[in-house]
This record gives C-alpha cells, structure tokens and sequence, in this order.
C-alpha cells in the first residue's frame, strides 16, 4: 500500500493552492473547474485540497485547523531552512517558531498557513545525530 495524497480541508481551494505555490514553490497538478477540489505535485504523493463546503455537502463535519492547537502538521524539507522560512511569511504565511538547530541532527521551523494549518519546515534527517 502507498499513501496517494493527504487532503486539507480548507475554505477556497484555488486560495490554498495559489498560497502553497508561493510559499512553498510547490506546481499545480489539478484544480477542479467548481474550485472544490486541488492537489499539488509534492513528488510521490500528492498533497489535496477540499473546500469545507464540499465536505458539508457530503455529510461531514470540517473544522478550522488551529495552528496553536494543531492536531496535524505538514512538514517539507529542504537544505535551507531560513530561506523557505522568509519565502513562506512573505506569501503571507505566519512564522510560528523561527529555525531551530534539534538535538537530532535537524534544523526544523514553523509556519502557519492561510487556514491555520501548522506546517513544519525542516532539513532532511541524516540518520544520525
């Protein structure tokens, strides 16, 4: 079994995905002509959008993400941590906790989306401390 995409439930896909494109340099793969449904080519999986309207309609429940009381995180690594931190605010992301070096071995950092998702920006593992 593989994972095939995560999805977020957000309030305007075509916002979310337009927002993730500029902070996060990631390519469109697919937005639904309604704008109810996108995804994002992140490499093996694909990460989704699903308006929180769609999901009403559906018979589910959505709720806003909090990034003060995440219960899910995004994470994307990349060898420079402090640029993806500038490039993320200044498409409007919201810094939550500037670079940090880990005991681990990682450099990690957080921002907060447009709809309050936590995201984790972090530097790959190297498999030792």
């Amino acid at each position: 079994m593989q994972l095939g995409y995560t999805i977020l439930y957000v309030e305007d896909v075509r916002h979310s995905v337009e927002f993730y494109q500029q902070a996060f340099g990631l390519a469109a793969k697919f937005v639904h002509e309604e704008g109810d449904f996108g995804e994002l080519d992140t490499g093996s999986t694909s990460l989704a959008f699903s308006s929180r309207e769609l999901m009403r309609r559906l018979g589910k429940h959505p709720q806003v993400a909090r990034a003060d009381a995440p219960c899910f995180e995004i994470a994307f690594t990349t060898p420079d941590v402090a640029a993806a931190v500038e490039r993320a605010v200044n498409a409007g992301a919201v810094l939550v906790q500037a670079p940090q070096a880990m005991p681990w071995g990682q450099t990690v950092a957080y921002v907060s989306d447009r709809d309050g998702f936590l995201v984790e920006l972090c530097t790959p593992m190297t498999g030792s401390p």
